[in-house]
């Protein structure tokens, strides 16, 4: 565990029940999902900013998981802005390239739109451990036990490719075959992996399956998994950013349905 997986899983928010984290930001993101405008993006992203403090990481933790994102969401932007749907003036025109201000506007809001949706996710799955997740998962949404087992086993598993994919290059390379050929050698070595992986996993899923993980019975939980006071308090957050963005977008008259007729 790195020292900013222990500093995510200290604070307040570290604590709330992973189901609880899920419904929140379904809450937020599927009203973002059916419009696409620059007011409400940018308001939940607003909004969002200004309760990121609360979740319990340090700003250079918060740069460090969300840094992707800040560079991500602008690409997604001038993608759009070059190729979006075209409309009033054009500013440039060349081959498949068209700027104008509908694909700049278009553009804009994606990247907010892009932003509202992802830093909530990232902020709030930093403090999830992947054991709570699982009681969360069989324990209320009542999935079956035999999958949540399963899917945290190979979750836990995940770690370990690191680790081989290092144990590999240095084996290669105590052998001399890592000197030369890079796109050879990552082949080599990702096919090596995938062997190993497939080893690993059969022989988990019989140790799984001889220790009665699989067995068509009633489970029973170490961790009793609820949702208490504190996760109600952060589903309601999660509709209220969503609504507040939504009206905010209707108020002014950006909203754009975009399952709506064209």
């Amino acid at each position: 565990m790195t020292l900013l997986d222990t500093r995510a899983r200290t604070g307040a928010v570290a604590r709330i029940n992973p189901v609880a984290k899920l419904a929140a930001v379904a809450l937020l993101t599927v009203p973002l999902v059916l419009t696409l405008d620059i007011v409400s993006a940018a308001t939940a992203v607003a909004l969002e900013l200004v309760l990121f403090p609360f979740a319990g990481l340090g700003w250079r933790e918060f740069w460090a998981r969300t840094g992707i994102v800040w560079v991500l969401a602008p690409l997604t932007g001038l993608t759009i802005a070059l190729y979006g749907e075209t409309s009033g003036t054009v500013y440039v025109e060349w081959f498949v390239v068209r700027i104008s201000d509908g694909s700049l506007e278009l553009a804009v809001a994606t990247c907010f739109r892009v932003l509202a949706i992802a830093l909530p996710s990232v902020v709030l799955f930093a403090t999830v451990d992947p054991t709570d997740l699982a009681d969360g998962l069989a324990q209320v949404l009542k999935l079956p036990a035999r999958f949540v087992l399963g899917a945290l086993a190979g979750l836990r598993m995940v770690g370990l490719f690191l680790d081989d994919w290092r144990a590999l290059e240095l084996a290669r390379r105590a052998r001399g075959v890592a000197d030369r050929g890079r796109l050879r050698r990552f082949f080599g070595m990702a096919f090596a992996l995938l062997v190993l992986s497939i080893r690993r996993g059969t022989k988990l899923a019989t140790a799984m399956e001889a220790r009665g993980f699989g067995a068509p019975v009633e489970r029973t939980w170490a961790r009793p998994s609820r949702v208490r006071a504190p996760g109600w308090l952060l589903m309601a957050t999660g509709a209220a950013i969503g609504a507040i963005a939504v009206t905010a977008a209707v108020l002014t008259g950006t909203w754009n349905f975009i399952l709506g007729p064209s």
